[in-house]
C-alpha cells in the first residue's frame, strides 16, 4: 500500500511541475501575442489596399502592356510557400499548414507533382523539417526567417519567388498560411501569389480603367515588386500572430487538463491513504484483541 501511495505522490508532483511550465508558457505566449497582434492589425489594411490596387491595375491593363509578373501561362511547374513556426507546442497549427500544402500537391497539382514539378519553399523550421524528411523538392534558403523576423529577410524570400516566376522556372506560386482572427481562431488559407490575380468591378462586371502619370511601365517596374514583397510580409506577420495565439490556447488547455488530472489523482491518493489507515487500525484492533484473549 505504501508503494501505491508513493507512486500517486510522484504523479501528483510530476503533473504539478508540468502545470507550472504550461502556465509560464501561456504567459510568455500572451506577451508575444500582444506584440504580434498589434503588428498584423497595423499592417493588414495597408497590405490589403495595396493588393486591391495591384489587382485592379492588372485587370485594367491592355494586352499590349508588358506585365510579366501577371503573365498567365499553362501551369507546368508550381512553387508552394507554406508558413509554419520554428517551435511546437501550439496545438494543430503546424499540422494544418503542412497538411494543406501536402494535399494541394497531391490533388490540385497532382499532374505536376507526378512529374516532380512541385517545389516547396518552406518558411519556418517545422515545415522545413517535415518536407525535407519526406523527400520533397524544397528551397532551403529561407526557412529560418522567424529567427530574425524583419521585412528585409522576408523580402529576399519574396524576391526569389518573383525571380523564379520571371525566369519561367515556375508557372504558379501560392502561399499557404494561417490568417490571424483572434487568440482562439486561425483561418488556414492558400492564397494565390503569382501570377498576380486580376480583379473586376463587381457592380458592372467591367474592368477598371486607370490613367498613369508618369508611364504605367515605369510605375509598375518600381511599385509591383514592393507591393508583392508586402504581401508576403503580411502573410508572415499573420502566421506569427497565429502561432502565438495557438500556443497560448494550447497551453491554457493543457493547464486546465492538468488541473483535472490533479483532482483525480488527489482523490485516488486520499482513498488509498484512507484504505491504508483503515488497514492499520484493523491490524491494531486485531492485535489488541489477540492480546486480551
Amino acid at each position: 500500500m505504501s508503494g501505491q501511495l508513493k507512486e500517486v505522490r510522484n504523479r501528483i508532483k510530476s503533473v504539478t511541475s508540468t502545470q507550472q511550465i504550461t502556465k509560464a508558457m501561456k504567459m510568455v505566449s500572451a506577451a508575444k501575442l500582444r506584440r504580434a497582434q498589434d503588428a498584423i492589425i497595423q499592417m493588414r489594411p495597408y497590405a490589403q489596399k495595396l493588393q486591391e490596387m495591384l489587382s485592379n491595375i492588372v485587370s485594367g491593363s491592355s494586352s499590349e502592356e508588358s506585365m510579366p509578373l501577371a503573365d498567365v501561362r499553362p501551369v507546368e511547374k508550381v512553387l508552394l510557400i507554406p508558413i509554419t513556426s520554428d517551435r511546437g507546442l501550439c496545438g494543430g497549427y503546424n499540422s494544418y499548414v503542412i497538411k494543406m500544402a501536402r494535399e494541394m500537391a497531391k490533388t490540385q497539382y497532382a499532374a505536376q507533382n507526378a512529374k516532380g514539378n512541385v517545389t516547396i519553399l518552406p518558411i519556418g523550421k517545422k515545415g522545413y523539417e517535415y518536407f525535407q524528411r519526406n523527400n520533397y523538392k524544397i528551397v532551403d534558403a529561407y526557412w529560418d526567417i522567424f529567427s530574425d523576423l524583419s521585412f528585409d529577410n522576408v523580402r529576399r524570400a519574396a524576391a526569389y519567388a518573383q525571380q523564379a516566376f520571371l525566369n519561367k522556372e515556375v508557372d504558379r506560386v501560392e502561399i499557404i498560411y494561417s490568417q490571424f482572427k483572434n487568440a482562439a481562431t486561425q483561418i488556414f488559407v492558400a492564397e494565390p501569389y503569382l501570377p498576380i490575380p486580376k480583379a473586376e468591378n463587381k457592380k458592372t462586371g467591367k474592368n477598371i480603367d486607370f490613367e498613369f502619370e508618369p508611364s504605367m511601365g515605369l510605375l509598375l517596374q518600381e511599385l509591383m515588386p514592393k507591393i508583392l514583397n508586402t504581401q508576403v510580409f503580411k502573410a508572415v506577420l499573420d502566421a506569427n500572430a497565429s502561432e502565438h495565439g495557438a500556443r497560448m490556447t494550447a497551453m491554457d488547455k493543457a493547464s486546465e487538463n492538468a488541473t483535472d488530472i490533479l483532482k483525480s489523482l488527489k482523490i485516488s491518493y486520499n482513498r488509498a491513504r484512507q484504505a491504508a489507515i483503515t488497514t492499520e487500525l484493523t491490524e491494531i484492533v486485531s492485535g489488541a484483541a489477540a492480546l486480551q484473549g
